[in-house]
């Protein structure tokens, strides 16, 4: 603590004992009551400290003389306040006896009293946490620097903990003094833009009628508690910083809610905050203009007054919570920036068109040792999960799990990534509830740069706030080029994937301006704004009021499944009457053939408006491609797929042509590659076994029987000619299958092609067979496979494949136990034969294991 030193006030410079105002440290300062003469008394202190240092000992006198007889005129009033809240204790009292009073004489049921008293005592309990948590904060944001480190040394600002954070009290004088004209500005950007957002999201709930009636932010101005100025790895025509904002006001909002009038006090909001000065130019201010922008959702909390404080109960002030933290992420949340120019030299473009860096692929794979929530007959039962993905402001939900702790998503979504540095992409879960509100399950947070360097994530994450329980997920970091070439392979694994909402490029567009708009009502200009979409993804522009040219100047950012097949959609319309004045289409492949792919403030003809209506716009495509890990240990030992391939029939045929013993001839007979079919053209090997006889040729390249795994399914382009009529070693039968997993979906693909050459043990009974599958060990049911049944057939034909959702790690303890039976049979379905496939061989993860298997007796299960 060497680095903090404060000057102190000798005692004796103090003329007299009674001008001297101690401060409380923060933490007295949650025992103390409230004083109404607070602020006062602090504007007293600072100007007796500059007095004592101009003035001489007499005018300090004077000073205290005069404190002391504003502290005698204020004492009525707080005889005043201790006389009405005497007042309202006693009338408290009356209504509680008098209500009991009441429930007796009307012999009414217990009930009536109980669930009032129940609920009142609940609503003071939340309310007084959370006013506790204000009068901290606000305590904490009127306190200095040394008595906040003094009271808390537990919790010290950010600018301790982090070295590389700074300081910046000299920020926070320069705000105090500046937060009056910034008042001015706020409240109108209140007005303009959150006021009309927040009404149409009410709208959604059948609340009408929102607008502010009295805006005042209050004299207390937000606070900077560390600063961090980036130097290294920035571009070297910006400045880039990050500030710790916490702002805690004393503010006075009034608005109306139909008839309703209610009131916001006591705002508070923290988070991390980035400004972006760019570009910088040669003449003044050599800042061009400011982004500025929260990382992630910041925290925000308030107090409801009025008539709406009927709302602020736990479960329904989230509902108005939510709007307003919405509203401020639509502003200044990412993907979402406030730009602000400060040169007329700078394009709206450089300050206001979106600049992903990449796009985040986000597989939520599973969960598993969940918390239970629900309540069942026999005590505590399952819960009903699903999980919120949050990576700034963009917001994606997994489906619903019913009654499982274990539960298994396989969601998949994407989001553009506009800063990795301190960006986090968090994972909340919650149990579903049909009556209640939904209960928490815990949290966890991923940061996003850990993708980036790796270029893949794949890990367990143990849940926050939650006694037990972890997630899997699966983070895939694509960056963004302008060549056209690498498309066909960002189609190619969009397609290996089978999910349709993965994309393979990214649309930026800028909204310029129109001109020349037709009106829509006669003699009045339209109020126009502007609406793009590509495929279901839409993006709305601002309204601007009576004007048939408006400028908008806004950017949007779209995530295109397939440029070659896709279409950008504007239309324009009246907010007044809500019809359209104007649409437009552009062929997002006619870009491909653009130089970088971009264009650059165009004029475009508008449809349905008039013939020198025209919009002004600028676009760029950028198509997706996966990132190469910085740290990748294993890439230098994978050897290549054909390379591999061919070793392994190499090994095949050396352990064919020299067994070394008896088992392990039969072991090499039961299973007989599918890429080696018989021919009469090649020399062949022969094996002789107690059963049967093989016949083996080397692997031919390319192999025109092979079964290929085309997009993640399998995919029999010529059906493998059977190499005997042998029923297999134990007489049984013999079956094809394919093995396939794919690390990308993180799932195990198992095809079941035909059975071959089953036995007949009665001529009259024919067998109708079919197919069971279970991953072991478990055996679970959630694991059971089955395929349909086949009358009266030996050589059934299936093609069916099955998926199971697993991590690496899990294929790799696993194993597949495959069983054919017949549907034929007095008790139950009689076994055929069985196997059981070790998952280990790293042909499964390769390029998949497609294989003849001699179905062998029944076994008992572990």
């Amino acid at each position: 603590m060497s680095d903090f030193q404060y000057e102190e006030v000798p005692p004796e410079e103090h003329s007299d004992s009674d001008t001297v105002v101690n401060s409380a440290p923060l933490a007295e300062l949650q025992e103390i009551p409230a004083d109404p003469n607070f602020d006062d008394d602090e504007e007293e202190q600072d100007e007796l400290r500059k007095m004592e240092a101009t003035t001489t000992s007499a005018a300090a006198g004077a000073v205290a003389a005069e404190t002391n007889s504003d502290t005698t005129v204020a004492k009525p009033s707080s005889a005043e306040d201790s006389i009405f809240s005497t007042m309202y204790a006693v009338a408290k009292k009356v209504a509680i006896v008098g209500s009991i009073y009441l429930v007796g004489y009307m012999g009414w049921s217990v009930a009536w009293l109980i669930a009032p008293v129940v609920l009142s005592v609940a609503r003071d309990r939340f309310r007084k946490s959370t006013e506790h948590k204000r009068s901290i904060a606000k305590a904490s944001a009127l306190a200095s620097e040394k008595e906040v480190i003094m009271a808390r040394i537990d919790e010290l600002p950010a600018w301790v903990y982090f070295p590389d954070v700074e300081r910046c009290e000299w920020v926070n004088k320069i705000l105090k003094h500046l937060w009056p004209n910034a008042n001015h500005y706020a409240r109108t950007l209140v007005k303009e833009t959150i006021e009309p957002a927040v009404a149409e999201s009410l709208a959604n709930y059948k609340m009408n009628g929102f607008r502010f009636d009295r805006i005042i932010l209050g004299t207390i101005p937000p606070r900077i508690g560390g600063v961090k100025v980036y130097t290294q790895n920035i571009g070297r025509n910006e400045i880039i910083m990050d500030l710790d904002l916490f702002y805690a006001s004393d503010c006075d909002i009034n608005f109306y809610l139909g008839s309703m009038k209610g009131g916001i006090k006591d705002f508070q909001i923290h988070g991390w905050v980035r400004v972006v000065m760019k570009p910088l130019i040669r003449s003044m201010p050599l800042v061009g203009g400011l982004q500025i922008f929260f990382l992630n959702n910041p925290n925000i909390d308030f107090n409801l007054v009025g008539v709406i404080d009927l709302l602020d109960m736990p479960g329904l002030s989230d509902l108005l919570r939510r709007i307003i933290v919405e509203q401020i992420g639509n502003i200044m949340v990412l993907p979402n920036k406030l730009p602000i120019t400060l040169s007329d030299e700078v394009p709206a473009t450089s300050l206001k068109m979106p600049e992903p860096e990449g796009v985040l692929r986000i597989h939520v794979v599973e969960a598993k040792d969940l918390m239970k929530k629900d309540i069942s007959m026999l005590g505590k039962g399952k819960s009903d999960p699903y999980a919120i993905i949050n990576v700034g402001s963009q917001e994606y939900k997994t489906q619903i799990i019913d009654n499982n702790v274990n539960p298994k998503w396989d969601f998949w979504c994407e989001a553009a990534v506009e800063v990795t540095q301190h960006s986090v992409i968090s994972y909340r879960l919650f149990d579903w509830d049909r009556t209640g509100d939904d209960e928490s399950l815990g949290r966890a947070s991923v940061e996003i740069i850990n993708a980036v360097k790796r270029g893949v994530v794949d890990t367990w994450l143990t849940l926050e706030n939650a006694k037990h329980g972890m997630l899997h997920v699966r983070l895939q970091w694509y960056k963004l080029t302008s060549n056209p070439l690498d498309l066909q392979a960002a189609l190619a694994e969009t397609q290996l994937l089978r999910v349709a909402s993965m994309s393979s490029a990214v649309l930026i567009v800028f909204i310029d301006s129109a001109k020349n708009l037709k009106q829509a009502r006669i003699n009045s200009n339209p109020d126009p704004y502007l609406v793009c979409s590509v495929g279901k993804q839409k993006q709305q522009t601002g309204m601007i009021m009576r004007d048939n040219s408006p400028v908008w100047e806004q950017g949007f950012t779209f995530l295109v499944g397939n440029p070659e097949n896709d279409t950008l959609q504007i239309k324009i319309f009246d907010q007044k009457t809500g019809s359209e004045i104007g649409q437009f289409g552009y062929v997002i492949a006619t870009l491909l053939r653009k130089e970088n792919m971009d264009i650059v403030s165009q004029p475009f003809q508008i449809q349905k408006s008039g013939p020198e209506s025209k919009l002004i716009m600028s676009l760029s495509l950028r198509i997706l491609k996966k990132a190469e890990a910085i740290e990748d240990g294993e890439s230098s030992e994978a050897p290549v797929a054909g390379e591999n391939k061919l070793a392994r029939s190499i090994s095949k045929t050396a352990s064919i042509q020299e067994p070394s013993s008896p088992k392990e001839l039969q072991s090499q007979s039961s299973r007989i590659s599918a890429d080696t079919p018989l021919s009469e053209e090649e020399p062949n090997l022969k094996v002789s076994s107690p059963t049967n006889l093989q016949s083996i040729t080397p692997p031919r390249s390319p192999n025109p029987f092979s079964a290929n795994l085309i997009g993640g399914e399998s995919v029999l382009t010529h059906r493998v000619p059977d190499l005997s009529a042998s029923p297999g070693e134990h007489g049984l039968g013999r079956i094809l299958l394919t093995i396939h997993y794919l690390a990308q979906r993180q799932k195990l693909f198992v095809t079941i092609h035909k059975i071959m050459n089953i036995p007949i043990r009665d001529p009259s009974n024919i067998p109708d067979p079919y197919v069971k599958l279970y991953l072991l060990p478990g055996r679970s049911k959630e694991s059971k496979r089955k395929t349909v049944v086949i009358k009266d057939n030996c050589n059934p034909v299936y093609d069916a494949t099955f998926e199971y959702l697993m991590s690496t790690a899990e294929l790799l303890q696993s194993e597949l136990e495959v069983t054919v039976c017949t549907q034929k049979g007095f008790f139950g379905s009689p076994i055929i034969g069985m196997l059981k496939i070790p998952l280990t061989d790293p042909e499964v993860s390769g390029n998949g294991l497609n294989t003849w298997y001699d179905l062998q007796p029944e076994f008992k299960h572990d």
